[in-house]
């Protein structure tokens, strides 16, 4: 007999009645170190006091009105948002695969409204993660998602990742977007190197076609800057964002140039949800406090702080672990294990990471972990990697 929820996920046995900062409790009282962060969603932790404050006091007034009005809690935060980056304008959504969806129509919808309706083939790249609906698998490709699902959404080609002469030889009239996660997160934890996304946007800006960035998981301060993007110096057509936005409220956001968006008028795209009240006094709040310059160098220090400790795991467990790799607190550790086993040893240390492809377990703590967080965490790794050696020995 079939669950009475629809049974796919392969959950881990653990359930939680609680957390606070960077810890989550269970009905027994064990306390587990979150270094998962609901998949880079927690990006200020459990229960931070001034998120709780502001969701409650919203709750307290009005929750839904859906927008066939003016909504002033999203007014704010879509203007937060354009004065902080590339952006003229904002479109807010519950979630990345849904910002996945809409990038993908403002791109053709761009194209169709220059007079070159033939022009819509996006460029993605294999390894990539955009979500789960019927555009973002086609998008990303990968027999894993795709299987069972065809006939897939058309006009999607695949390279390889890092294959610049491929990408070259891919880009054509009929090209309408390139999209690209700057740090593939469930593909294994690859940042592109700033050179080759300085490189995308010149072969963009010569033949036209638009740059679709997904920074729904590297994102809002994950790696030191406020999007990852910027690290290279140059800036997106259209961006996806989500996760981090909300601190742990659905919440997502599609943000674009006026020149990549102009075409998407009244009625061209719509949601009942998106970008209500409730999730946009959240997002202000986490917007306010992720976007100070201060709060990012904290970030960028800790990640220093994590990568060196972990620099040092791998050299003294190297049965266990190969390398380092990420940016920010968007880290993974490329395992010889296999990653399914670390993720278990972590779970019986009362750590939580989350696996990846490539064999990789991805640490993605809250924003604002603690030195002695981070300390705790290594020494959990460590713990759980003796572990795993004695059982090979």
């Amino acid at each position: 007999m079939i669950p009475s929820i629809l049974p796919t996920y392969s959950r881990a046995p653990l359930s939680f009645t609680h957390g606070e900062g960077s810890w989550l409790s269970t009905e027994d009282g064990r306390r587990f170190l979150d270094f998962g962060a609901g998949i880079a969603v927690n990006a200020l932790g459990h229960a931070h006091p001034d998120l709780v404050a502001a969701l409650t006091e919203q709750a307290g007034k009005l929750w839904h009105v859906s927008n066939l009005y003016q909504i002033p809690q999203q007014q704010e935060l879509a203007d937060k948002l354009v004065e902080a980056t590339f952006a003229d304008t904002v479109f807010f959504t519950n979630s990345g695969t849904e910002s996945c969806e809409l990038a993908i129509k403002m791109a053709r919808k761009h194209w169709s409204a220059q007079g070159q309706p033939e022009r819509t083939q996006i460029i993605a790249f294999n390894g990539a993660f955009h979500g789960r609906s019927t555009a973002a698998i086609a998008a990303a490709g990968s027999e894993k998602m795709t299987a069972g699902f065809g006939p897939l959404m058309p006009g999607f080609t695949h390279i390889d990742w890092g294959d610049h002469d491929a990408l070259r030889a891919a880009l054509t009239k009929d090209t309408a977007a390139v999209l690209i996660e700057p740090v593939q997160g469930e593909g294994g934890i690859r940042p592109l190197p700033d050179q080759c996304l300085r490189g995308l946007r010149e072969l963009c800006d010569e033949t036209g076609a638009l740059l679709i960035l997904d920074e729904v998981q590297c994102g809002m301060g994950r790696t030191g800057r406020l999007f990852a993007h910027e690290w290279a110096g140059v800036a997106p057509d259209i961006m996806m964002v989500a996760k981090g936005i909300g601190g742990g409220f659905p919440l997502g956001a599609v943000l674009a140039t006026e020149h990549a968006a102009k075409a998407m008028g009244t009625g061209t795209h719509g949601s009942t949800y998106g970008g209500n009240p409730l999730a946009c006094a959240v997002g202000n709040k986490v917007m306010d406090i992720i976007s100070d310059p201060a709060f990012l160098d904290t970030v960028s220090a800790r990640a220093g702080l994590l990568r060196q400790r972990l620099e040092g795991l791998v050299a003294s467990r190297p049965d266990i672990f190969e390398q380092v790799r990420g940016i920010g607190l968007m880290l993974g550790l490329k395992c010889r294990a296999a990653n399914t086993d670390v993720l278990a040893a972590a779970f019986d240390q009362n750590l939580i990471t989350v696996p990846a492809a490539d064999n990789v377990i991805r640490l993605l703590p809250p924003l604002n972990i603690s030195e002695d967080e981070i300390a705790q965490a290594v020494s959990r790794l460590d713990a759980a990697a003796a572990t795993l050696q004695k059982a090979r020995a």
